[in-house]
């Protein structure tokens, strides 16, 4: 089963959640601050962090700052109802979903199995159905989402799970204007809310990480109070 980081300094809610997940068969690993968990990650990499963005020493954004020079280790982010701004930033840095608290540890279970659905390797041993899990080539971009690669002028560009998600769906149908929700649907879980925001600050970060392979990059185009499209060659 997959191993689940757990990074708060609440020890009530470190040992209430820990309960939770193991009872759904995941390994746990726990730290109360971002130093000791990404001090942690160099010896076990987890397949999933999840991160409070309140604590001492080093606060959640400065975990994932840290965390995504490097990796793009699927995040979920635990945040109080006040901090919207935060909870935006989060996403332009690349977090992959957030958990208001208080919250249901039904919830978290339900957001972390639906974030680890969307970043598990596909299973070699089964045979695609026709038309599904091929590289998808759109003039100079190109995705394998088998191995969640992706390339623009035959130069990596590492996205993240909601990240590749949103553009594998703009670009299987270049010059189809697809709407935030048609894009929340491509991306995330039926039991997982976002708003349109989380949709625009996803897009952002997708822009933001072409143009620094192409600064000349111009092919997520946005049809204002419509959606986005990817641009046809």
């Amino acid at each position: 089963m997959p191993t689940i980081a757990l990074v708060d300094d609440d020890r009530n809610i470190l040992t209430s959640v820990s309960i939770a997940l193991e009872a759904e068969g995941y390994r746990i690993m726990t730290y109360t601050d971002g130093a000791s968990a990404l001090d942690g990650f160099r010896t076990t990499q987890p397949d999933l962090a999840i991160l409070d963005i309140k604590m001492p020493r080093m606060d959640g954004m400065e975990t994932l700052r840290r965390l995504r020079q490097k990796s793009d280790l699927p995040v979920i982010f635990l945040t109080s109802k006040d901090e919207e701004i935060d909870e935006l930033f989060g996403l332009k840095m690349g977090a992959d979903d957030f958990i208001r608290k208080p919250f249901s540890q039904r919830l978290l279970v339900e957001r972390v199995k639906a974030v680890l659905r969307r970043s598990a390797p596909k299973d070699p041993t089964v045979v695609p159905k026709e038309n599904d899990a091929k590289a998808l080539d759109r003039g100079l971009l190109r995705m394998d989402p088998e191995r969640h690669t992706c390339t623009w002028k035959n130069e990596p560009v590492t996205l993240t799970v909601t990240e590749f998600l949103i553009l594998q769906a703009l670009a299987t149908r270049p010059g189809v204007v697809k709407s935030r929700n048609a894009l929340m649907d491509a991306a995330y879980d039926d039991q997982v809310y976002v708003d349109d925001r989380t949709i625009d600050s996803h897009i952002k970060r997708l822009r933001k990480k072409f143009k620094v392979v192409d600064n000349e990059f111009e092919m997520i185009e946005t049809l204002y109070g419509v959606g986005y499209r990817f641009k046809e060659a």
